[in-house]
């Protein structure tokens, strides 16, 4: 099974915005079980403004695209030296892909980048992906990694997106607010309803939030491809995820691989 797996920034970081070491030596450990056990697995990881304002001392995350970018430059470099550090630990290699919306709406871009991953994949590499924030503007950026992971795993024809959140996956409203909000454990439609109560905001280190990742649902779904929202804060889940027990959020594809209605 090939698997693309987004980590948020609320789920790497602490809110101080530096590592949270635990955690990340936690998930590097599961995904390298999972590769050794034969899936192939990318991993699309946000962080690097978040850690860039940890490792600069700065007390916000920056609101100018200059300061956004600096701490992208800064924090980047932490983020990759820390995975290649972990992995390593496992015998896993790993490779870095930095990508802006460009990159997608450019044929022969996109096609390199297509050719690169399966090239990656052959060679058993775990390949690592953020957005470029460093050059990433508002003309060129895909602006979230939730949607950024979303096209990435489209692109690559991947079996599954898993998104690793702060939250157990989809509720019938917020829990942090509403004490009887309900998990729904799986989703074959996208309603109106459900876009309404997803809200706006992620959290202050990170851009996404529900609706991020209900856009991203629309974008796998509707390409054949099966996406999870679930609980980072526990990696081992994915243990469960892929062994089919029911955890998190499924949102079941819309059409086959073929694009025939599923």
């Amino acid at each position: 099974m090939r698997t693309v797996i987004k980590i948020g920034t609320s789920t790497l970081a602490h809110a101080t915005g530096k590592l949270n070491i635990r955690r990340v030596e936690e998930l590097c450990r599961v995904l390298s079980d999972l590769k050794n056990s034969g899936h192939e697995v990318i991993l699309v990881s946000s962080g690097a403004i978040g850690m860039g304002v940890g490792k600069l001392g700065l007390k916000a995350r920056p609101e100018d695209i200059p300061g956004k970018q600096a701490a992208a430059a800064v924090g980047q470099c932490e983020l990759m030296y820390t995975y290649d550090r972990l992995f390593e630990q496992y015998h896993h290699t790993v490779a870095q892909i930095l990508l802006t919306g460009s990159d997608f709406r450019h044929e022969d871009r996109y096609r390199n980048f297509q050719n690169t991953m399966h090239r990656l994949l052959e060679l058993e590499v775990l390949p690592i992906i953020n957005e470029n924030d460093t050059i990433a503007t508002e003309e060129i950026k895909v602006g979230d990694n939730d949607t950024l992971s979303a096209m990435v795993a489209v692109g690559i024809d991947a079996d599954r997106l898993i998104l690793l959140s702060d939250i157990d996956g989809l509720f019938t409203g917020d829990p942090h607010r509403d004490p009887e909000a309900k998990l729904i454990p799986c989703v074959d439609t996208l309603t109106p309803a459900m876009l309404a109560c997803a809200g706006d905001e992620g959290s202050s280190l990170g851009t996404g939030g529900m609706r991020t990742k209900l856009q991203a649902a629309a974008i796998c779904m509707e390409a054949g491809c099966e996406m999870v929202i679930l609980n980072g804060s526990s990696p081992a889940l994915l243990y469960d995820l892929f062994e089919g027990k029911h955890v998190g959020t499924r949102f079941l594809p819309t059409v086959s691989k073929e694009g025939e209605n599923a």
